[in-house]
């Protein structure tokens, strides 16, 4: 029993019971959080503006409105200005060409040193004091603080004019301060001037002794460099270091190969091949040899004259010995002064090989003594070519100090001829270019128009703002597009959102209408109070049933768990109406009211209760005996939940219940299980393994995306199918298709 159990749970059948089906993929999709940097499209901007337009209107009118007050309550100001040509009047700008820095250009020097030091030097209170007491005597609220505050000094652009400007609420009041200012500073420029003058001529004669100090000092140093390493060029001392180098290479390799040679000589002379060799001249006096040893022996006299005599003795005993027999006399006489000659002979050729080694002998020392000279040569060289980098850098820093110091020479000789004539000339104080006066009639502040269009522009930014962080702090859907986006599940079903329910209507009571009195009878009779149409909301179920369909298209699906992440998602609305809508289609469906905790089907439905899932469970209740059929619909009938039970989660987790599932399916083309919610609970969790899977219902504007995501993770952890979601109680639903195919009439 317990095994055939358990195939009927592996896989659904159709009604026949004749081809088994696999249960469908579980799907186990983690619910991102959303990321407050996801790129909103125009769609989900109005329709945030919609949901949060009381948050960004609150904002923005009351942004707006406090812009307004400010602006209108502010006391209106005028400005009045004038500029100056100015020339550069500090010391330092005087001797700028002394100072310059190689590679930067004097404006940028200028910029650096003469303009900003000098507007700080027109706001100082040394120089305002003068200006500060003549405006006292017609203005004495005016100090300096209250005259810094509303005076401004910057450089125009980037010219040599100065363009001060001053703010007030009393346009005679700024005439008459720009006109002292103006006074002020061409004073002041004058008196400079010709104090700059004198003092740039001073500081050049200062600094005339130091530099040409300077200069002896690097010809010195330069000229001592030069004589103690002999050196003029490091390119030139490079290329002879480098021809040197060559040379000496080669006559390493020369006397390497002589030294070689040598020793080779010395061996063979010292060992048993001398020997040998000796032997063979000695015995072989006509063999022509080309070695050292031959040429040694055929270069002494006495022992060519015994080989003379060794050789005429040879020939006489050949001469003799075609006249004469072997032991003749003259034969053997002449074979015994041979045999006397060859001693002597062999002594003579021993005395010169030992003379011809000692000779060797030096030669080798000779050339080992050339080698170690030639190594400490070459040593010499790689040293100073190791030091000819430090020695070029040296050079070339000397040479650099050397040439800075005599172009700052040169300098400073040329500028004090042009401040001595700059001296003799005429001075130039400053220009006005621009008389003191107001630069526009109207106030500059407050500015009415731009600060109301700032203040709207701002007022709506801070209203979206804000609306988008409510939006944020909102952790519930609000549409299904967004439920599509963040769950990445299947949407089956949107359900509209309705204020109220209406009784379940049969489908031949609805065929009967539409035969009766026409269109007008027919919206009357299924629009509830509030003029909301009945169709969209039954089209959505038959919508959401067609759909469950299609995920079972190779495998009919036979079973599902409705359930949701938490209460009041309308879970047990959805199992109700899914269930007449698959009736009305045709099949044999059965309604199971599984939540043994908070019972609603039989509410829904006006059943008694009294006699229901937990009787059949516990008790030995025939099942057939606890369905109910519906009186309102043909095909669909009812198996409540009846009484609480104490432990639920034990009834549903029974072999009972595992073979009362398979029963059903066996029985009915659709049965539909109306389960808790999952947050916390595990009922729907111990139910959905046994069906072809479980569909959640979230409601928009309430289903929390945490919890939502909570229950996600649960089923994780089972073995249960996710079919998908059904997205309930969407707002501004479009129902005028169903509207114009309903309601369109006939002609």
């Amino acid at each position: 029993m317990e095994e055939q159990i358990k195939n009927q749970l592996l896989f659904e059948r159709n009604g026949n019971g004749k081809h088994p089906q696999p249960l469908l993929p579980i799907i186990n999709t983690p619910l991102p959080i959303p990321d407050p940097t996801d790129e909103w499209d125009l769609r989900q901007l109005l329709a945030l503006i919609r949901r949060r337009a009381l948050v960004l209107g609150s904002v923005a009118i009351a942004l707006s409105a406090s812009v307004g007050f400010w602006t209108f309550t502010r006391q209106p100001k005028y400005e009045g200005g004038f500029q100056l040509l100015v020339e550069p009047v500090t010391a330092e700008s005087q001797l700028e060409g002394l100072t310059q820095i190689p590679g930067v250009s004097t404006q940028m020097q200028k910029e650096g040193l003469d303009y900003d030091t000098q507007i700080q030097v027109l706001r100082s209170p040394e120089l305002m004091a003068p200006i500060i007491k003549e405006i006292a005597t017609r203005y004495p609220d005016v100090n300096y603080t209250s005259l810094l505050a509303d005076l401004s000094i910057n450089r125009f652009q980037e010219t040599k004019i100065l363009d001060i400007r001053y703010q007030d609420s009393d346009p005679q009041k700024i005439q008459y301060i720009l006109q002292q200012l103006t006074a002020g500073f061409l004073k002041y420029s004058l008196q400079e001037r010709q104090t700059n003058l004198r003092q740039g001529i001073q500081f050049v004669d200062e600094q005339m002794p130091q530099l040409q100090e300077r200069v002896n000092t690097l010809q010195k140093q330069l000229q001592q460099f030069r004589q103690e390493y002999n050196f003029i060029d490091p390119e030139v001392k490079a290329e002879q270091l480098s021809q040197q180098v060559s040379t000496i290479k080669l006559q390493r390799l020369e006397t390497q190969k002589a030294l070689a040679e040598t020793r080779a000589l010395y061996t063979a002379l010292q060992g048993k091949a001398g020997a040998q060799l000796a032997e063979t001249v000695i015995l072989n006096p006509n063999l022509q040899d080309q070695s050292e040893a031959s040429q040694a022996l055929n270069a002494s006299s006495v022992y060519q004259n015994l080989v003379t005599q060794l050789r005429e003795i040879d020939s006489q005993i050949a001469a003799e010995s075609t006249r004469f027999q072997e032991d003749s006399p003259i034969l053997l006489t002449l074979r015994q002064k041979r045999e006397n000659l060859l001693p002597v002979l062999r002594q003579e050729a021993q005395r010169v090989l030992s003379n011809t080694l000692v000779e060797v002998s030096n030669q080798i020392s000779g050339l080992e003594v050339r080698a170690a000279k030639i190594a400490q040569a070459e040593d010499n060289l790689n040293q100073q070519i190791q030091q000819l980098p430090t020695l070029a850098r040296q050079y070339t820093d000397l040479q650099r100090e050397l040439k800075v110091a005599t172009e700052s020479l040169n300098r400073f000789l040329e500028k004090r001829e042009s401040l001595q004539i700059e001296t003799a000339q005429k001075e130039i104080p400053w220009q006005t270019i621009a008389a003191p006066q107001l630069t526009q009639e109207e106030p500059i502040s407050p500015n009415i128009k731009r600060n109301l269009i700032l203040g709207t522009i701002a007022g709506l930014l801070a209203g979206m703002g804000a609306a988008l962080l409510a939006e944020r702090l909102d952790n519930v859907f609000h549409s299904p597009d967004d439920l599509k986006e963040i769950i990445k599940l299947p949407l089956l079903g949107t359900i509209p959102f309705r204020k109220s329910i209406p009784p379940a209507t049969p489908a031949a009571e609805i065929e009967v209408v539409k035969k009766s009195e026409g269109i007008q009878l027919l919206l009357d009779s299924f629009s509830n109070s509030q003029g909301e149409s009945y169709f969209p909301f039954l089209e959505a179920f038959r919508s959401l049933h067609t759909n469950i369909n299609f995920l079972g298209s190779d495998t009919p699906i036979h079973s599902l768990v409705i359930s949701s992440a938490s209460h009041a998602d309308g879970k047990s609305t959805t199992a109700v109406h899914l269930a007449q809508a698959a009736a009305a289609m045709g099949q044999r469906v059965l309604l199971v009211d599984a939540d043994l905790r908070l019972p609603q089907v039989h509410n829904k439905l006006n059943l008694p209760n009294e006699a229901g899932l937990s009787n059949v469970i516990t008790t030995s209740l025939p099942v057939d005996d606890a369905i109910q059929r519906s009186p309102l619909w043909e095909n669909l009938y009812v198996l409540t939940s009846g009484p609480i039970p104490p432990d639920p989660v034990k009834l549903l987790s029974s072999k009972k219940m595992q073979q009362i599932m398979a029963q059903l399916r066996q029985s009915f083309d659709l049965v539909i299980y109306d389960t808790p919610p999952m947050l916390g609970l595990a009922d729907s969790s111990l139910l959905a393994p046994y069906t072809a899977g479980i569909v959640l219902v979230v409601r928009m504007g309430k289903t929390d995306r945490s919890l939502l995501a909570q229950a996600l993770d649960r089923l994780k952890m089972s073995p249960a199918t996710i079919l998908g979601t059904v997205c309930n109680g969407v707002k501004n639903y479009d129902f005028a298709p169903y509207n114009y195919y309903y309601y369109k009439p006939q002609v």
